[in-house]
């Protein structure tokens, strides 16, 4: 049988693993196979990070609603049912802009809602 030489497409592929792990610490950016595994499990750990980093996002819009509700009397899931109540169908960004940046829109918001 004759010899399969992989010269270009080996190193294309080191090479390729090796530039994704520049800036890993020690070996696990200059050694393939060090480098190889904690590539991998980085893009893991990425591939989990950007389905997260929804619920955290979610997480802190609610707890800013919430401190923002409250310095105005009301509790979090009290304004959220008033919300609904009158058919006020702003996301939770949305509500949290409001609150961070014009506290006194938020306000208003609140008063028509009552």
């Amino acid at each position: 049988m004759v010899r399969i030489k992989r010269g270009n497409v080996a190193r294309k592929r080191r090479k390729k693993i090796l530039s994704m792990a520049s800036g890993y610490r020690g070996a696990h950016s200059v050694l393939f196979r060090v480098a190889n595994q904690q590539v991998m499990k980085a893009l893991r750990y990425s591939y989990i990070g950007r389905k997260q980093k929804k619920r955290i996002f979610r997480r802190i819009w609610i707890s800013r609603i919430n401190a923002a509700s409250r310095l105005n009397g009301i509790t979090y899931s009290q304004l959220i049912n008033k919300f609904k109540k009158s058919n006020i169908d702003l996301n939770r960004k949305m509500l949290s802009q409001i609150a961070i940046l014009d506290a006194s829109t938020f306000k208003s918001l609140i008063d028509i809602t009552n």
